[in-house]
């Protein structure tokens, strides 16, 4: 069975060493409350706003031992009047034996005001 982990951060500024580090973090506690192994993962989504451009936030996941082959690619968020600015958002699909509504999504920074409803972390 494959299921979806969403996630997402933001961030303060369009810098590329801030897009890395929060998408690091981010990918790091999804990974830990979901108990996911490299080899488990299908592929990552990785989506920015149109106002974060300085570098590729799926570079933080070659800080990652073991995902070397874990296909990913960025790509741009579609452009909606009012939406979260400097958003970066994760979809990672994985092979888990366990059912949708134990999958534990994360959201970190004003990502929060995404998905209030999914949030059950410790909202950094």
């Amino acid at each position: 069975m494959t299921r979806g982990i969403r996630g997402a951060t933001t961030v303060s500024e369009n810098i590329e060493a801030q897009m890395i580090e929060n998408t690091k973090n981010l990918i790091e506690e999804m990974v830990e409350k979901n108990n996911i192994k490299p080899h488990d993962i299908s592929h990552v989504f990785i989506s920015v706003t149109k106002d974060l451009n300085a570098g590729f936030p799926a570079r933080a996941l070659r800080k990652f031992e073991g995902w070397t082959h874990v296909p990913v690619m960025c790509m741009a968020e579609i452009e909606v009047p009012g939406s979260l600015p400097k958003c970066i958002r994760v979809m990672m699909v994985v092979n888990t034996e366990e059912n949708q509504s134990n999958i534990q999504h994360v959201f970190h920074h004003e990502a929060i005001k995404l998905r209030p409803d999914l949030v059950n972390n410790k909202g950094e």
